[in-house]
């Protein structure tokens, strides 16, 4: 039985080298290839993928979100999380998305391929690692508002501009922000959203 694999991986050396590299199992077709994330429901629309290979920051739409669309919307495809970022609350997310695999990046070959397979299976793969990290660093403090707070501070935005994004009131925002520093154990938001970054909770 073939397994149709979609790829989204904004960085196109690694793509082609997966792509390549996959394609030379037997079992395995390649049938949807990208590089942003906003291609993927697209992609898997045409391809009908068995499995979704998919980085976690791409651009346009992250991995995340798009495990979560592809889950509602071609519940038969599996989704497997293909990251570098092997952090903690980055797994959690995941399978709260719905991806049934998270396979680190310099993972051997032959463990990817087996991955793929058992997933395709109906297992849940995740690096063993991985598993271990998530479960002694617990579930993440934040809020999703809190959370919608600190990304929006990722690029350097005021408070005021934050607000305005978010449509909410300065000192809402404010008290946002003073919450996500006291759990962080930070003395400010950028602290906060460097901390956050590093345990996947964002």
């Amino acid at each position: 039985m073939t397994i149709r694999l979609l790829l989204a991986d904004d960085q196109e050396l690694i793509r082609e080298a997966l792509c390549s590299l996959l394609s030379q199992e037997a079992d395995f077709e390649v049938v949807a290839s990208v590089g942003r994330g906003d291609r993927i429901v697209e992609a898997a629309a045409s391809g009908r993928p068995d499995v979704a290979l998919l980085d976690i920051e791409m651009p346009g739409l992250d991995g995340l979100a798009a495990a979560a669309v592809l889950r509602d919307r071609f519940p038969a495809c599996r989704v497997v999380m293909l990251t570098t970022f092997g952090r903690a609350g980055y797994l959690r997310r995941a399978m709260e998305a719905g991806a049934v695999g998270f396979v680190v990046k310099d993972s051997p070959a032959d463990a990817l391929a087996d991955a793929i397979r058992r997933v395709r299976a109906g297992e849940r793969v995740v690096d063993p690692a991985l598993a271990v990290a998530t479960i002694a660093a617990g579930e993440s403090p934040l809020t999703a508002r809190e959370r919608d707070v600190l990304t929006a501070a990722r690029s350097g935005a005021t408070v005021a501009e934050i607000a305005a994004n978010l449509y909410l009131s300065v000192g809402t925002v404010r008290n946002y922000i003073s919450a996500a520093t006291t759990k962080t154990r930070t003395r400010n938001r950028m602290e906060a959203l460097r901390v956050a970054d590093e345990r996947g909770w964002l």
